[in-house]
């Protein structure tokens, strides 16, 4: 029989049906029947129960050893068989799944409907459901388990010990978990700012500050279609807003450069080269050369021509002179 500090906590009609569960009911008649329960009041004795030598613990293995032979089985099977068909789905509400346990078994088992029994019997479900969470953590892939485990409300040290998992793991998933519970809240309040709009411009309204995909779905209760059909909407908003954009751009280079050479009429063209010679006899460097023209709101044709050509600098100058 176990002695350990985990058995010694257990209840002795609890410990009475477990020894039952080690018995031959067919050997249990006459002095086989006293043996046995001597034998087993002996070994509760030596776990500290003091059961042959007070009257009330003694009655109670006698009376329950006579329940036993009367039903032809230890009610401890029973409860294990009936534990074993247990789904998560079953204990889910512990005390729910309990009261469902007591009913059941009382039917045949009359002194488990007492009422100091029923703390016992919750432990056991709920060490069941414990079992059954942390059975499915470790068939849930990557972190998955560690997560499930986190989301019951299993205490740190049994999901650390149970997965084999290090405290500094279990604080990284817990820091995630509360980084994405935060991002949930975050959402929360956008989607207050577009409360009463269609679903189109709440997921817009997201997409527009960073939401994922996930979490519009998850949190704004939308389908893939209408996240698609948004997506597509903002890509071409998207494409039209580049589109000008570029227009923009090339509009604003082409002022900066100035006319082309046709559009110049003869007396600015030599009024620009007559400057242009002028920066030149300041420098010679290209670059120093194309800055001051530059300041000097020079058009970028005359300039091009002036640090790449200079005959034809003169040609244009003839030509402007007519």
């Amino acid at each position: 029989m176990t002695t350990s500090d985990e058995t010694k906590k257990k209840p002795l009609w609890m410990l009475i049906e477990e020894n039952f569960l080690e018995l031959n009911l067919q050997d249990l008649s006459g002095k086989d029947k006293e043996a046995a329960i001597q034998k087993i009041a002996g070994e509760l004795d030596a776990a500290g129960y003091n059961v042959s030598r007070r009257g009330g613990n003694m009655l109670q293995l006698r009376w329950a050893m006579d329940e036993m032979l009367k039903v032809g089985r230890p009610l401890m099977k029973d409860l294990n068989d009936a534990i074993a068909t247990l789904s998560l789905e079953d204990v889910a509400d512990p005390y729910f799944a309990t009261s469902k346990l007591i009913d059941d078994l009382g039917k045949t088992w009359k002194e488990l409907k007492k009422s100091e029994r029923r703390p016992d019997v919750i432990r056991i479900v709920e060490k069941t459901r414990l079992d059954l969470l942390i059975n499915k953590a470790k068939d849930l892939p990557d972190d998955e388990g560690i997560r499930f485990l986190i989301e019951e409300k299993v205490a740190s040290e049994v999901i650390i010990n149970e997965l084999g998992i290090t405290e500094e793991k279990l604080g990284q998933v817990n820091a995630e978990i509360e980084k994405e519970n935060a991002e949930r809240e975050r959402v929360e309040t956008l989607l207050e700012a577009v409360d009463g709009k269609s679903n189109e411009e709440k997921v817009k309204h997201l997409f527009d500050n960073n939401v994922s995909e996930n979490l519009i779905i998850e949190i704004a209760k939308v389908d893939q279609g209408v996240i698609d059909s948004v997506k597509q909407a903002m890509e071409e908003e998207l494409k039209e807003k580049q589109r000008l954009e570029e227009e923009a751009a090339a509009q604003k280079k082409a002022e900066a450069a100035g006319p082309s050479l046709e559009e110049i009429p003869p007396d600015q063209m030599l009024d620009y080269i007559e400057s242009i010679r002028e920066i030149m006899e300041f420098s010679d460097v290209e670059k120093e050369i194309r800055v001051m023209c530059d300041q000097s709101s020079i058009p970028k044709s005359i300039v091009d021509i002036a640090v790449s050509d200079h005959s034809r600098l003169d040609e244009l100058e003839k030509e402007a002179e007519g």
